[in-house]
């Protein structure tokens, strides 16, 4: 017999693909009870406390519904009473998943999430994956989760060459426990990744940020014609700019030392280290500038985005040599 799913989620944090799981899994389990229930998801600041009164009423035929609200942390007090009030007498057949940043200014937003933990929501943590241990425990779960193993050598060759970003971490890792029957190594990182270096986002950075002006564009238009996203083209030339900054402003040191210090791991400081050659504190302060622009622009504040990501991969090569 399939057991009912939970009426109510809460769903906390920022990062995104760990809250799509979350909603994901909420859908499943619904589906798992009533395979027609459909899913829902509606942002809070374009919900009405009748609006919502309307998602949640019971439905003549009983079909299942998963309603999502988005970015409750941005609540009103009106709307978060309009919640609490359905909870104490909540409609057979609605699964009602609140995703929270965790924050929120107004009062309402604040007290939402105790209020729904009160109410026996069932809790699911998303936080931002910023230290790298837990980034090397994602992939290491992404592996098995796919059936593989990944051993250490393996493990920091992926990071190296995927970098930072959960999406592109969990899709690689999947990828290589199809391609390499289960056992990841060092190897089959560098053997699935040759070819396929100049469509990373984390590649156009690199060269950008070693101030290659052919290969960055070329690389940069490999990435538009295959449609790798502009943000994560941006993020990964953020992500390159600022850490080139962060080891900078740390001087010379022995990686295996700094890392604890910067919350790096070590091949990642080495790297930086050699890619800071030739950058000064003036031109590191020009491309961080460069960048922030860029992650606005790549985000909707451009007209065009992919003359957005040209002009600041041309700044930053440009930046470096600047004292």
């Amino acid at each position: 017999m399939t057991t009912a799913p939970a009426p109510l989620h809460l769903v906390t944090g920022e990062e995104e693909l760990l809250i799509e799981r979350a909603v994901r899994a909420a859908l499943d389990a619904a589906k798992a009870v009533d395979s027609t229930a459909d899913l829902t998801r509606v942002r809070v600041s374009d919900l009405t406390p009748p609006a919502l009164a309307e998602l949640v009423s019971p439905s003549l035929f009983a079909e299942g519904r998963v309603i999502v609200l988005e970015s409750a942390q941005d609540i009103s007090q009106e709307l978060s009473d309009a919640v609490l009030a359905y909870l104490k007498a909540p409609a057979d057949g609605v699964v009602l998943v609140v995703v929270h940043s965790g924050g929120g200014r107004s009062k309402a937003a604040k007290a939402l999430p105790g209020a729904l933990k009160k109410a026996g929501a069932e809790i699911t943590e998303c936080p931002k994956l910023t230290k790298p241990a837990d980034r090397e425990a994602f992939v290491r779960n992404e592996v098995r989760r796919a059936g593989g193993k990944i051993d250490g050598a393996g493990l920091m060759a992926l990071l190296d060459s995927v970098g930072s970003d959960l999406r592109e971490l969990s899709s690689a890792a999947t990828q290589l426990v199809a391609d390499t029957g289960g056992v990841v190594d060092e190897q089959a990182v560098r053997r699935y990744h040759t070819g396929r270096a100049d469509v990373t986002g984390f590649a156009v950075a690199e060269k950008a940020v070693a101030g290659d002006r052919a290969a960055a564009l070329e690389s940069l238009r490999w990435a538009e014609q295959l449609g790798v996203p502009h943000v994560l083209v941006a993020d990964a030339l953020a992500d390159a700019v600022r850490t080139i900054a962060r080891v900078s402003a740390a001087g010379r040191g022995n990686p295996n030392q700094m890392a604890g210090e910067l919350g790096m791991p070590p091949w990642k400081i080495r790297k930086a280290q050699g890619q800071s050659r030739g950058w000064g504190q003036d031109g590191l302060a020009t491309a961080m500038r460069v960048v922030a622009r860029l992650n606005a622009e790549v985000k909707g504040a451009a007209a065009d985005a992919n003359y957005a990501l040209e002009r600041a991969v041309l700044e930053v090569i440009s930046a470096k040599g600047d004292r």
